[in-house]
């Protein structure tokens, strides 16, 4: 199989985008990348990142792949962990406190800034509506999130999301109770949970 077709074949078995450093890392010079373009069996969708013309372009993919550090939170989250049926107008990332967020004023990206110690908590991976995996934060660190009040969210997004989220089979009550407590949102998430609870 020829370089040209391996990476056809990665981008196959990966929904129809594959990524500058996929490629990288299979050993294969990224100068065939080009070669596909300028062919026309790949399309350049965004910095490292190409899909099959015939497939449709995936941007949450996109932003993470471009944004490595960003993890969807907030509105974004709550939509792909099914806690919500609104679609995000604007994506929401969450960032380490230090990274350049300049580009981001370019992009259609709400983005938050958060302390090393909370970066991290309650990362998990979901599928984006066009079947690619991304990171994202779980269920209880996003309703933490939204409880604080830099968030601005809708209090109707926010109590559907609560309603949602206890009739969860996988709730976890100890750890988002745990999470409020690092977070800071302790009485505002014992309001929500003292009602449906």
């Amino acid at each position: 199989m020829s370089y040209a077709e391996q990476i056809l074949d990665i981008a196959r078995k990966n929904n129809g985008i594959v990524t500058s450093r996929q490629v990288t890392t299979a050993g294969i010079n990224r100068h065939y990348l080009r070669v596909l373009v300028d062919k026309g069996f790949l399309e350049r969708s965004g910095r490292g990142v190409y899909i099959i013309p015939t497939i449709l372009d995936d941007e949450m993919f996109n932003l993470q792949n471009r944004y490595r550090r960003g993890i969807f939170s907030h509105g974004t989250a709550l939509f792909l962990l099914d806690l919500t049926d609104r679609t995000p107008i604007k994506y929401s990332m969450t960032f380490p406190i230090g990274y350049n967020t300049s580009n981001l004023k370019t992009e259609n990206v709400e983005y938050y800034r958060v302390i090393d110690g909370l970066y991290e908590l309650g990362i998990t991976t979901k599928r984006t509506p066009n079947g690619n995996e991304v990171r994202v934060y779980n269920a209880e660190r996003t309703l933490c999130d939204i409880l604080k009040g830099r968030s601005n969210t809708d209090i109707q997004i926010i109590s559907e999301a609560f309603k949602r989220y206890t009739q969860l089979p996988s709730r976890d009550i100890p750890m988002i109770s745990k999470y409020a407590k690092l977070m800071r949102v302790e009485k505002k998430l014992r309001a929500y949970l003292e009602v449906l609870l």
